[in-house]
């Protein structure tokens, strides 16, 4: 034990150079290939930083790209909705338009049939009074023709035609 309280003066020395050596030694073969790599290293993830980085400035530059287009493809759904609520509204009011002229032609033509069909019933009704006031006429002149007969005349043509039996 006292051998290591005491050390030998050349067994220092030989331990200094020895260690020297070996540090040079290290240096010269560890050092810079490990240096080497921790800087290759370094540089690696300092690539993949940059990668990473680009990357996401991509799918933020995307994002904006998208949300472009969403907001132009709703813009562009809220024309088409707007142009399709006034052709509706155009359609509609064509539609009315044609179906007013449409109701007013037909009650035209139906005025106009009912006025033919007053006329033709007028000039029926007149010939009918015609024919009525000849039958009429003509049981009077084949009877005597005082007031009393006259009378009674007028009353049997009208309840005969009242009864249904026409003329004569």
């Amino acid at each position: 034990m006292d051998a290591l309280l005491n050390p030998d003066k050349g067994l220092i020395l030989w331990t200094i150079m020895s260690f020297l050596i070996l540090v040079g030694l290290m240096k010269a073969f560890a050092w810079g290939p490990l240096l080497h790599a921790i800087e290759e290293r370094e540089a690696k993830m300092r690539e993949e930083r940059e990668k990473a980085e680009a990357a996401r400035k991509d799918a933020e530059r995307i994002a904006r790209e998208l949300e472009a287009r969403l907001a132009s493809a709703a813009d562009e759904a809220r024309a088409v909705v707007a142009k399709a609520g006034l052709e509706g509204e155009a359609l509609r009011s064509r539609l009315k338009a044609d179906a007013e002229a449409e109701a007013k032609a037909m009650l035209d033509k139906t005025r106009a049939q009912l006025d033919e069909d007053k006329r033709r019933i007028v000039s029926d009704l007149r010939k009918e009074v015609a024919e009525l006031s000849l039958a009429a006429a003509e049981r009077l002149v084949k009877k005597s023709v005082d007031s009393g007969t006259q009378k009674s005349v007028m009353d049997e043509f009208f309840s005969d035609l009242a009864a249904g039996k026409g003329k004569n």
